[in-house]
């Protein structure tokens, strides 16, 4: 079992700005959502947690190693899918992940290759594995990203907004790809995309404005909302009114209307009825209510 301990991580920048504010976190195997707003601090949480930049404050455990004081420990160990991977040299797939494994430390040139040839299968690549990677599609580039993340068999791997602009078709055979390698290492899954989590992992976090502000399993956050949200559909022109006098969650069109999610103990007024909550739900909820405390 691997275990990733964040203890009372804090960074701020140069200039003054605060990413990450006091965060703490525990995981083990198995997948981790990390969800959260553009600019919530997300990606300065994943790239401290890869060691390429050093927190202010606070320290982060790998199976018991402290990142700052052994962080080959944890390098050895990582496969990092970040949301922008750069440019590619048009050199194949094939010949661009045994460079890349030999970098990783995969010394024998039979095990380097064996190690290409299964990935290049496992993340459907292998007829294209003679083109070069700077003529693949974006779906196919990100899953040529966690090909290269996967290599070493890493114990901890951590992805990047992975399914940001890809077609349905593509992300749903990408979400899939992450499940299955998921079993048996830690994989943090960074998004501000509230279906990927929904769908793949068995704990989560909401991140905001730097602070972990909600963590757990889907269900008990879910839990926490029971018999407090509510639904209508609204008029156009009836929406600010409603904004402006109820804890209004979501609004989104419907065959030409406004279906509104509101957060209320108890009935919030006439014609809306009880609803189940969904994962989304609680994101904009613990996001509210975060929002709600700074302005107090």
């Amino acid at each position: 079992m691997n275990i990733l301990q964040v203890e009372g991580l804090s960074k701020t920048y140069a200039n003054g700005k605060q990413a990450l504010n006091n965060v703490n976190l525990e995981l083990r195997n198995g997948m981790f959502g990390l969800l959260g707003p553009n600019g919530a601090g997300k990606s300065t949480l994943m790239r401290t947690l890869s060691t390429l930049q050093a927190p202010t404050s606070g320290r982060v455990l790998f199976n018991g190693q402290d990142l700052q004081e052994h962080p080959q420990h944890l390098r050895s160990q990582l496969g990092y899918l970040p949301q922008e991977f750069g440019v590619y040299p048009k050199i194949s797939a094939y010949q661009l992940l045994l460079h890349l494994a030999l970098l990783k430390g995969v010394g024998n040139k039979k095990e380097r290759h064996q190690q290409v040839e299964s990935l290049l299968q496992q993340t459907n690549l292998y007829g294209a594995k003679k083109q070069a990677v700077s003529s693949f599609s974006g779906g196919m580039r990100r899953r040529f990203g966690i090909a290269q993340a996967l290599l070493g068999d890493p114990k901890l791997i951590i992805v990047d907004e992975p399914t940001a602009g890809l077609d349905p078709e593509e992300r749903n055979r990408f979400l899939n790809l992450l499940s299955a390698i998921g079993e048996e290492r830690i994989v943090v899954l960074s998004t501000h995309i509230v279906e990927d989590v929904r769908e793949l992992c068995t704990n989560m976090a909401i991140i905001g404005q730097g602070q972990v502000v909600s963590q757990g399993t889907p269900a008990a956050l879910l839990a926490q909302l029971k018999g407090k949200v509510w639904a209508k559909i609204v008029d156009k022109k009836t929406l600010e009114g409603y904004q402006n006098k109820l804890n209004v969650l979501s609004s989104r069109l419907h065959a030409g209307k406004i279906l509104l999610h509101v957060l209320s103990d108890q009935p919030p007024a006439e014609g809306f009825t009880p609803i189940e909550a969904g994962l989304e739900d609680v994101y904009f909820s613990t996001l509210s209510t975060q929002k709600n405390k700074a302005t107090c």
